[in-house]
């Protein structure tokens, strides 16, 4: 049965099928989420896969090996910087979410490990990030069926607590 859940985990630690990079435009090994991961994965060998893509627009996502981490795949997101949330923010996050989870069905992974996309150095406001990436997720619960656990992850736990929070409101 599909759920979402959230865990107080580094997303690398995290043993799921696939875990999702918040990526840059340009694919290009970043601080934060995408540093750990890049580094942890290997960094030569995950600058080689995205080279290979060399662009992702905001909205979308692609797909790469894990390489060394325990996730056999990396799907990279890339989420909007936020302005003032009148500039397609919330579509292209939810955007970011939903073509994260259309990757996962088209390889067949069943359990995915997500940050909560742009809501660190992008500057999205985290209540509405949590908002726009659980709705992303639900919608895609409700409108395919395919088998999926969704698993946010998080380090903080004022961040765990509100995304708790917001998705227990949502009665998921």
């Amino acid at each position: 049965m599909s759920s979402i859940s959230i865990k107080k985990i580094g997303i690398t630690k995290l043993k799921a099928d696939a875990v999702v990079n918040a990526a840059n435009s340009g694919l290009w090994e970043g601080g934060g989420v995408c540093g750990y991961i890049f580094k942890d994965a290997g960094s030569a060998e995950m600058t080689k896969a995205c080279d290979k893509y060399g662009h992702c627009d905001e909205g979308s996502a692609v797909i790469t090996p894990g390489f060394k981490l325990p996730a056999k795949y990396v799907i990279h997101a890339v989420g909007p910087r936020w302005t003032d949330g009148k500039h397609n923010e919330p579509e292209l996050l939810y955007s970011a979410y939903k073509k994260s989870l259309e990757l996962a069905r088209e390889n067949d992974i069943h359990s995915i490990g997500f940050p909560l996309i742009s809501a660190g150095i992008f500057g999205y406001p985290r209540e509405q990030a949590w908002k726009v990436a659980l709705s992303a997720c639900s919608d895609f619960l409700a409108q395919n069926d395919y088998e999926i656990e969704i698993i946010f992850t998080v380090l903080d736990d004022e961040i765990m607590a509100l995304g708790q929070s917001i998705l227990d409101s949502m009665n998921l």
